[in-house]
């Protein structure tokens, strides 16, 4: 079942940022652009360079006025340790939320229950707390964050524009669609 459209579910959550311990719910991803971007494990192979990655296109995504949140289902003291041992990891700015309990992996329904750890799983959450864009990867195939940048920009301009919506590899200030009889089958 497809969570486009639908709001996130509640949480609480603990999560490591910027040397600190905080607490997260899901309003915290609410009132703002939000990117969530669930990964397998801490100490892992494929995930620092996914998140070190992640963390390159931070400065961009804030600028568009979009939260960056990562989860996993270690803890957020694995969290700060990965972080304080890490080169790559050390980087991050941006919240690591721990989901020890398994209740954010399954509310987004990214949770490998025999495992006990989530797939690759990318959402764009619009500021009411919806969700506008997912992407799920298999645990060996890396994603790149600088294909949010464009996804997230779409996604405003969608928002802000009613009855305009953005085709293929559209940029920003190219042309849009406006979805009418007159372009049925002339596309």
């Amino acid at each position: 079942m497809s969570l486009i459209g639908k709001e996130i579910l509640p949480f609480k959550a603990q999560a490591y940022k910027n040397g600190d311990f905080v607490e997260v719910t899901e309003e915290n991803l609410k009132g703002q652009w939000s990117v969530v971007c669930f990964y397998p494990a801490d100490f892992t192979f494929v995930c620092p360079t996914e998140l070190e990655d992640l963390q390159n296109q931070y400065a961009t995504l804030k600028e568009l006025g979009t939260e960056v949140y990562s989860v996993s289902t270690d803890t957020h003291f694995v969290h700060k340790a990965w972080h304080d041992s890490s080169e790559a990891i050390g980087k991050i700015t941006y919240t690591m939320i721990g989901d020890p309990s398994h209740v954010i992996s399954r509310n987004f329904d990214v949770l490998i229950e025999e495992e006990g750890i989530a797939d690759r799983g990318t959402f764009i959450i619009d500021p009411d707390g919806v969700v506008q864009a997912v992407e799920i990867n298999a645990g060996g195939i890396g994603r790149d964050a600088s294909t949010l940048v464009n996804k997230i920009k779409a996604a405003q301009y969608v928002r802000n524009n009613p009855g305009e919506v953005c085709p293929a590899k559209w940029e920003e200030g190219s042309e849009t669609l406006k979805p009418s009889l007159d372009l049925v089958g002339k596309i």
